[in-house]
């Protein structure tokens, strides 16, 4: 089973109405993890982060992303929410959409373009990677300059700048250093809530969406100093 197989099927059940354990107390190994060492964090020292470990390739996040922008409005002031590109599966370019997400970030367009760049995969399909007459992955698929162009109509760069970016080696070090954070943090499937580079924990493993965004408030006190 790919690995946002699941993801997609509990974000499924959990949007339908289903909250297993809605009742119980959050429990450590159940409904969130630690993670042993903790990693670093990108957020100013008193500021609690809160990351989206995210595939522009994944069902699940596409779905995700009106859950992902309620979880940032209801975060306290000194939290953050972040996003981190996975590179899980290269038969479905996620490697390249880590790329293009880290250009952009570098670019500071990130923010501009973020939901755009979903709905250019899932959407309009202008980056689709699977064909959505035959369900069959495009021959060939979006590349990175497919993505480039994309990035020059909706944030108005030029095009070979973002390549450039794209291509840099401070991009591809970007790119080493999110594989190595996630494997770390044992994060297996997408997409998965990190906070503080401490606790993971999916929709799923929370209980449901509402119990996630409680799981995330009391995990963001714990970290507030």
């Amino acid at each position: 089973m790919r690995r946002h197989a699941a993801a997609l099927l509990g974000l499924l059940l959990v949007t339908l109405g289903w909250h297993a354990g809605a009742a119980e107390a959050f429990q450590e190994g159940k409904n969130y993890f630690l993670i042993q060492p903790a990693q670093r964090t990108s957020v100013p020292p008193g500021k609690v982060e809160v990351t989206e470990v995210f595939s522009y390739g994944c069902p699940a996040c596409n779905q995700f992303q009106p859950f992902a922008d309620d979880l940032k409005k209801r975060l306290p002031a000194n939290a953050v929410l972040t996003y981190l590109p996975a590179s899980f599966i290269p038969t479905e370019q996620w490697p390249m959409f880590q790329r293009a997400y880290l250009a952009a970030q570098s670019m500071g367009i990130a923010d501009k373009t973020h939901r755009a760049m979903f709905s250019a995969i899932w959407t309009s399909g202008e980056l689709a990677v699977v064909n959505p007459k035959t369900n069959r992955l495009r021959t060939p698929p979006p590349s990175i300059e497919d993505a480039a162009k994309f990035y020059a109509r909706a944030a108005g760069v030029k095009a070979e700048d973002f390549l450039a970016t794209a291509k840099s080696f401070s991009v591809e070090l970007n790119m080493k250093r999110a594989d190595e954070w996630i494997k770390a943090a044992h994060v297996d499937q997408t997409p998965t809530i990190v906070v503080n580079g401490k606790y993971r924990l999916t929709v799923s493993s929370a209980g449901g969406v509402n119990q996630m965004f409680e799981l995330v408030d009391q995990l963001v006190a714990k970290e507030t100093r």
